[in-house]
């Protein structure tokens, strides 16, 4: 491929550049064995801008959050290096929030429609705090909701704030 496996080195690399990331939307999703495609691009949640980087095959693709150390993410023990993977609950959110990069609205709901066993109740109030977009949450507790996880949506629901 041109170079180790981005999941071998990216931990070091944003340890190196002293900045958060985290794994995030399909490349997350892959992780959870709910992406009903095969992932070409890696794509990662950081602080601030950067480029597209290109090693042999291997792409990454960077997207910009504020505050992405609030993202509950998971360690998995991998035989290589570490990686920071969001929960399925915030990968679910982070799908819905850059729904128009990643492919619209029908993209999301085809994972989501995969991630929804992995989902935990605690789990989504963290990721829902740790957001803390209540558009974002308004339709993702749609999404939820038109998959057929009514007790998740409520959830969504109560979280929201009583006037949005």
């Amino acid at each position: 491929m041109g170079a180790p496996p981005v999941e071998w080195w990216l931990d070091a690399y944003f340890r190196w550049l002293r900045h958060p990331y985290y794994l995030a939307l399909q490349s997350a999703a892959e992780t959870y064995n709910a992406a009903p495609q095969a992932v070409q691009i890696t794509q990662v949640i950081t602080d601030v801008p950067r480029r597209e980087i290109s090693l042999g095959r291997v792409r990454i693709r960077f997207f910009v959050k504020c505050r992405p150390e609030r993202t509950p993410v998971q360690q998995p023990a991998t035989p290589y290096a570490p990686i920071r993977i969001c929960t399925p609950e915030a990968t679910a959110l982070d799908r819905v929030r850059y729904a128009s990069r990643i492919g619209g609205m029908s993209r999301v709901q085809e994972t989501l429609r995969s991630l929804l066993p992995a989902f935990r109740v605690p789990a989504l109030k963290r990721a829902l705090d740790a957001e803390g977009i209540p558009a974002v949450a308004q339709r993702l507790g749609y999404l939820i909701d038109q998959e057929g996880g009514a007790p998740l949506a409520e959830i969504v629901h109560r979280w929201l704030p009583s006037r949005i």
